[in-house]
């Protein structure tokens, strides 16, 4: 995305969304004609109207940001540490979610897929990974994919894989990020390349995740948590992938392994 004035990213965005000027300008409350100006540079919007078009957009904050400065106002939201102290309750909030969580496994991880935390059901997991790939920082979906990660591991890798690259797809639609673009290239390049979803049999509600371990498939379903009113890029860049038994073999087995 190699735009440079605030008209530019709107116009992106816009486009991004598939929408018209009209239909943004529908749904934002302004005119079609006032939305143009902007693009095309011929009015100087404000950072309220910029903001206020950036929600019904849904740009992601960090974007918001970016266009906020290209139009000369300063960012809007912060991007704190993760350890600073305005993050604590945020902190808190993650421990007693993954520790919550256990047996079962549960990671904390940003936006580009980095591991942020993990419980100790994770471990299982991790079993028999090179050593290479869980140098921080982690990278949960090269772990996943990776030929010297779970790959060989995992049961149905193709149906996962496939899923996995959706979901990346998908992420990259709403994030528009370039360091999605080249993490989705790397993976596209491990063997086996990328594979379409298969489709669902009748009873199929979602794709889980059957790995192999010591002669016994584990089968587990995945949840994706996020913060339903973040308010900095921080927070809205933050996931926690909790990871559920699919049958009740692999739950008796998590269990007695816990205990």
């Amino acid at each position: 995305m190699n735009t440079q004035t605030a008209g530019d990213l709107l116009r992106h965005w816009r486009l991004e969304r598939r929408l018209s000027q009209l239909e943004l300008a529908g749904r934002s409350d302004t005119s079609a004609r006032h939305l143009s100006f902007i693009e095309t540079g011929r009015a100087k919007p404000s950072r309220a109207m910029l903001v206020h078009l950036s929600e019904h957009l849904e740009i992601p904050l960090r974007e918001r940001n970016r266009l906020l400065l290209a139009a000369g106002y300063a960012p809007v939201y912060a991007e704190p540490a993760l350890d600073a102290p305005a993050m604590d309750a945020v902190r808190s909030a993650m421990s007693q979610i993954l520790t919550g969580h256990q047996p079962y496994p549960a990671l904390a991880i940003d936006q580009s897929w980095t591991m942020i935390d993990a419980n100790a059901g994770v471990t299982l997991l991790l079993d028999g990974i090179d050593p290479a790939l869980l140098t921080p920082p982690i990278n949960a979906l090269r772990l996943s994919l990776h030929p010297d990660g779970m790959a060989g591991q995992i049961v149905n890798l193709a149906e996962w894989r496939g899923h996995l690259f959706a979901r990346l797809t998908r992420q990259i639609e709403v994030t528009g990020s370039p360091e999605l673009v080249e993490l989705r290239d790397e993976l596209r390049a491990y063997p086996g390349g990328e594979v379409d979803p298969a489709l669902p049999d009748p009873d199929q509600s979602v794709v889980p995740l059957r790995l192999l371990r010591d002669g016994h498939e584990l089968s587990f379903i995945s949840i994706t948590s996020v913060f339903g009113t973040p308010m900095n890029v921080t927070v809205a860049e933050l996931a926690i992938e909790s990871f559920f038994p699919a049958d009740e073999d692999t739950m008796k087995r998590l269990t007695a392994q816990a205990s």
